[in-house]
């Protein structure tokens, strides 16, 4: 970093970012991160889900956070996502490319990737 403009530029390039994980939407999806989901690797498919819901465009409506424990360790990475007057949805053994997939089918599309949900 160089310059003051430099800063700038880059605050302005994150600040999507930020207002992601810190929304109030009725779609709010919520990664596991305590240390197993970590291990595990959920902090890309943190990075992945924002990355996904500021490309698609759907900022105004979906809230991209982060938690601690889920209590289904064996499962990790977990992603859940709530949404208003629907059931949670549980997604399990989530990567980067289900992030992709879940944010364009789910969040865009409205429509549950099924194969990517824990089994009962």
């Amino acid at each position: 970093m160089k310059s003051l403009a430099e800063l700038q530029a880059i605050k302005e390039k994150m600040k999507n970012k930020v207002i992601l994980r810190e929304g109030t939407n009725d779609l709010r999806v919520v990664v596991g991160m305590a240390t197993c989901g970590i291990a595990a690797g959920a902090r890309p498919v943190l990075n992945a889900l924002v990355e996904e819901v500021n490309a698609l465009g759907l900022m105004d409506k979906v809230t991209v956070s982060q938690t601690g424990c889920i209590g289904i360790c064996e499962y990790e990475p977990v992603v859940e996502v709530f949404e208003a007057g629907k059931e949670k949805v549980t997604y399990v053994k989530v990567d980067v490319e289900k992030a992709k997939k879940i944010a364009k089918e789910h969040l865009k599309g409205g429509n549950v990737v099924a194969e990517y949900t824990i089994k009962a």
